[in-house]
């Protein structure tokens, strides 16, 4: 799909949509906004941006992109975690 839209410059220049690829940067910021609110899985946002699977991580990484997670939902984790056979 491909849209486009008019953003006020000063607006731009506050999203640093100003530089020498502003199309990519719109669409990192679409992807780490869907990351944040749950609506990109890591894959998806791997997918959209064409990046592999350490590349993204990286990038999520580097922009403080982590999706917090519930005590309970930690623990669920963990106690799978620990469930795994040791080789």
């Amino acid at each position: 799909m491909t849209f486009s839209m008019e953003v006020p410059d000063q607006i731009a220049r506050s999203l640093h949509l100003d530089g020498p690829q502003p199309n990519r940067r719109a669409l990192e910021m679409l992807a780490l906004e869907g990351y944040r609110t749950g609506d990109l899985s890591r894959g998806q946002v791997g997918a959209l941006l064409d990046l592999s699977f350490y590349e993204t991580e990286e990038f999520l990484k580097k922009n403080h992109a982590y999706i917090e997670l519930t005590l309970e939902e930690f623990q669920d984790g963990s106690d799978a975690l620990e469930a795994l056979p040791l080789k």
